[in-house]
């Protein structure tokens, strides 16, 4: 068994974004830029927040988070979205979810002009996606990917099985695969005997949020498995959703959790406001 080692892969693209960003600023003045909402108290919410200001503080970025209360109004969270729009020191717009039940969440998505959407969350890059073309790739499923790619695992004709169905995760997962040439089945909460799938995955992601989920009899002999859960226990120990002390035991390579996607995702976003920002550089030039 070998982990997949994210936070090794991390520290070694950050380094070249750090280098890409310098260039950008000596060639353009340019420097990349972005912005996060923040709505309300949600202790994970502020703590991701604040690992990707740290992320954009290492590569040199400008970032500002707009803190916002619980009950802020539609309007206002449209407000500030739309002044972002239109800030040129601003390539990047990431909402942080979830937002407050007053709000409609897929009209603030939408809100956000897709040149800015480096969560490619905007229904404009989720079509791109879909359809093989260029745009902006959820961070997650985008940093699984390059977390094969740096242990040279090929997913063409492999069966992957995705466990979880969500708009972040699994959907734009199964999307990647597809474009990657697998053969993709997607797993969700009303999926019958999921044991029965699984076992035959050659590579298994997951991401549902259950901890202990995938136990040993659930995956074959020699199977990868790309735990994208996290989790926190009574005891406050962080945990994917996998049984990682068993199932370990009968995979090729596996995610550890912490240190396996996490540090992939915040990564990803430092790689797509990158991207963002050299996509506005041309556009000025």
């Amino acid at each position: 068994m070998q982990l997949l080692d994210g936070k090794a892969l991390s520290t070694k693209i950050e380094a070249e974004i750090v280098n890409e960003a310098k260039n950008l600023k000596n060639k353009t003045g340019l420097v990349p830029g972005l912005a996060v909402i923040l709505v309300g108290q949600d202790p994970a919410s502020a703590a991701y927040v604040k690992m990707k200001k740290k992320a954009c503080d290492r590569a040199g970025f400008y970032s500002v988070t707009h803190e916002m209360p619980n009950d802020i109004s539609q309007s206002a969270i449209e407000n500030t979205i739309k002044m972002m729009n239109n800030n040129p020191n601003i390539d990047g717009i990431l909402i942080q979810l979830p937002l407050p039940k007053q709000i409609d969440t897929t009209k603030i998505l939408e809100l956000v002009e897709p040149s800015k959407d480096v969560d490619g969350f905007h229904p404009y890059n989720v079509g791109r996606l879909t359809t093989g073309l260029d745009g902006f790739v959820p961070c997650t499923p985008l940093g699984v990917m390059k977390l094969l790619d740096e242990y040279n695992i090929d997913v063409k004709g492999k069966n992957c099985v995705v466990v979880g169905a969500s708009n972040i995760v699994g959907k734009p997962m199964a999307s990647l695969l597809l474009n990657a040439n697998a053969t993709v089945e997607i797993c969700h909460i009303f999926t019958d005997d999921l044991k029965k799938h699984t076992l035959n995955a050659d590579i298994l992601f997951v991401g549902v949020g259950v901890i202990n989920l995938i136990k040993e009899d659930m995956v074959k002999d020699g199977a990868i498995i790309v735990d994208i859960g996290i989790n926190r226990t009574d005891d406050g120990k962080l945990v994917g959703d996998v049984d990682f002390e068993k199932v370990s035991k009968k995979c090729s390579y596996i995610t550890p959790v912490p240190g396996g996607v996490g540090p992939m995702t915040i990564a990803m976003l430092l790689s797509n406001t990158l991207k963002a920002a050299k996509a506005h550089a041309n556009e000025r030039e």
